[in-house]
């Protein structure tokens, strides 16, 4: 495994990434669970530490509610719509990206923990 900064890692030190990456994943059940219960709120994008754009989701369903009087709030809420029902397409990346970025991080705190061990 190559990591940023052209690490290589032992054989051991790759399963103990593996191990590590595996008990951090996130659980494709709960996103699931969460998009549909809690989609319009974002809660999915919070668990899958998509913060920012869980916070626009958030924002874009007070705005359209508080808006839905001057009728333009009821375009926001169906854009809503259409972006919570396109996450539902899109959990199973975002789980993906997360795995892969622990994988980087987990992976250079081993290489960073071995090198300084080597010191």
């Amino acid at each position: 495994m190559t990591l940023k900064g052209n690490f290589m890692l032992t054989e051991q030190q790759q399963l103990l990434v593996e191990q590590r990456v595996t008990n951090e994943k996130k659980s494709t059940g709960v996103a699931y669970l969460l998009w549909f219960f809690l989609g319009y709120l974002g809660g999915h994008r919070f668990y899958l530490g998509r913060v920012g754009s869980a916070i626009g989701m958030i924002a874009l369903l007070i705005v359209g509610v508080v808006t839905t009087y001057f009728v333009v709030g009821f375009f926001l809420l169906i854009a809503l719509g259409i972006w919570a029902l396109v996450d539902a397409f899109l959990i199973p990346g975002m789980i993906r990206a997360d795995l892969q970025a622990a994988r980087v991080r987990i992976g250079n705190e081993v290489a960073l923990g071995t090198i300084a061990q080597q010191r």
